[in-house]
C-alpha cells in the first residue's frame, strides 16, 4: 500500500465540504489506488456534526479511507498535511455586500496561515475555496512565510466550468469540444470571462458566437451565476463547488491537457502588467505540480479595460485588510 495521503478540509461541516469528502474517499481526486488521511477542521459549536460525518464516512466502507482526524484547532488540521482545501468561511447569504464578508472571513483566514506556517508540510498545496477567495488567498498566503507563495491558489475554477458550459451549450456542442476559455481577475462579479483565444471544434470561439451576445448576455452570466444560485435555491453553489475544487486540484497535480488550459488564481508577478502582491486568475497550464501562466496572449482594448476593472476590485480588498498583511 502507498502511504496515505493527508488532506486537511476545513469548514468541514459545510455544505460544500460535505459534498467534496465523500468524492475525495471515492477516489476522484488522487485515484482508485491512493489512501488518504481526512483532517477535518471546524469550529467547535460544529464538532458535534462532524463526528456525525465521520459515522457516514466510516458507513461508506471505502477502501482509501485510512483515518479521518476532526478538531478545531487549525495546528492540529494542518498538521504534516499534503493537501488543504480551506473551504471554511461565511457563506455570501442574500443581499450580503462582499465588503461585508471580506471583513468576516479576514480574520479566520489571518489565523489559518499562521497554522499552515506552523505545521503544514513545506510541499503542500494549499486551495482557498471560501470567499472572498483571491483575497483571503492573500491573506492565508503573507501569513505563512515558511510556505512558497507557489504553495497558495484561489479557485476561479468555479467560474471557468461556468463559462465552458455557457458557451458549450450556446454553441449546441459538449464541454469537450470547448477550450482555451479563461477567467482573469478576481472570483467576483469584476471577473473577465475570456473567450477570445477560445476554440470550439477547433474554431474560433468569437467566430461562432455574435459579439454583442459574448459582450452583453455571456460575460454577465457567468460574473452573476453564483447570485443568481443563490436566489434560486436559498443557498450558494455547493455540489458544483466542490466539484470545481476537485477538478482545480486535481489539473494542478496532475497537469492540464494537451492544447488547452485551465483558470487558476495565483499570486502575481506582473504578468501581462498586472500589479504585484494580488492573488490574480489566469489562464495557466501546468505540469508536475506546477503552474504557468500563459505567455504572449494577445489583449485588446476591449480585454484590457475589463482586466483593469478586476485589478482596481482587488487592489481595493487588498487595502481594506492591509492590517492582516
Amino acid at each position: 500500500m502507498r502511504p496515505p495521503v493527508h488532506i486537511a478540509v476545513t469548514g468541514a461541516a459545510g455544505q460544500i465540504s460535505y459534498a467534496l469528502i465523500f468524492r475525495l474517499i471515492a477516489g476522484d481526486l488522487l485515484g482508485p489506488e491512493q489512501p488518504i488521511v481526512l483532517r477535518l477542521l471546524d469550529v467547535p459549536d460544529a464538532v458535534g456534526a462532524l463526528q456525525g460525518i465521520v459515522m457516514e464516512l466510516v458507513d461508506c466502507a471505502s477502501p482509501l479511507l485510512d483515518d479521518v482526524v476532526i478538531t478545531s484547532s487549525p495546528q492540529i488540521a494542518f498538521q504534516d498535511a499534503d493537501l488543504a482545501f480551506l473551504v471554511g468561511a461565511r457563506p455570501r447569504t442574500q443581499g450580503m455586500e462582499r465588503q461585508d464578508l471580506l471583513i468576516v472571513n479576514a480574520g479566520i483566514f489571518s489565523e489559518q496561515g499562521k497554522a499552515l506556517n506552523e505545521t503544514a508540510k513545506e510541499t503542500i498545496r494549499i486551495l482557498v475555496v471560501g470567499n472572498p477567495a483571491n483575497t483571503n488567498a492573500l491573506i492565508a498566503m503573507t501569513n505563512a512565510p515558511r510556505l512558497p507563495p507557489a504553495a497558495f491558489s484561489a479557485m476561479t475554477r468555479l467560474d471557468h466550468n461556468r463559462a465552458v458550459s455557457q458557451l458549450a451549450m450556446k454553441c449546441a456542442c459538449t464541454v469537450a469540444e470547448v477550450r482555451r476559455v479563461a477567467i482573469w481577475g478576481n472570483h467576483s462579479t469584476t471577473q473577465f470571462p475570456d473567450i477570445h483565444h477560445a476554440l470550439i471544434r477547433g474554431q474560433p470561439a468569437l467566430d461562432c458566437v455574435d459579439f454583442d451576445w459574448y459582450a452583453q448576455d455571456f460575460i454577465p452570466t457567468v460574473q452573476k451565476r453564483g447570485a443568481v444560485v443563490i436566489e434560486a435555491r436559498g443557498k450558494s453553489s455547493a455540489a458544483s463547488a466542490a466539484n470545481a475544487a476537485i477538478d482545480q486540484m486535481r489539473n494542478w497535480l496532475y497537469g492540464t491537457p494537451d492544447g488547452d488550459w485551465t483558470s487558476m488564481a495565483i499570486p502575481c508577478q506582473g504578468q501581462y502588467g498586472m500589479a504585484d502582491d494580488l492573488v490574480f486568475s489566469f489562464p495557466v497550464t501546468t505540469h508536475d505540480g506546477q503552474y504557468q501562466v500563459v505567455p504572449g496572449l494577445e489583449l485588446n482594448e476591449f480585454s484590457r479595460k475589463q482586466l483593469a476593472l478586476t485589478e482596481r476590485e482587488l487592489l481595493i480588498e487588498r487595502e481594506m485588510v492591509a492590517h492582516l498583511l
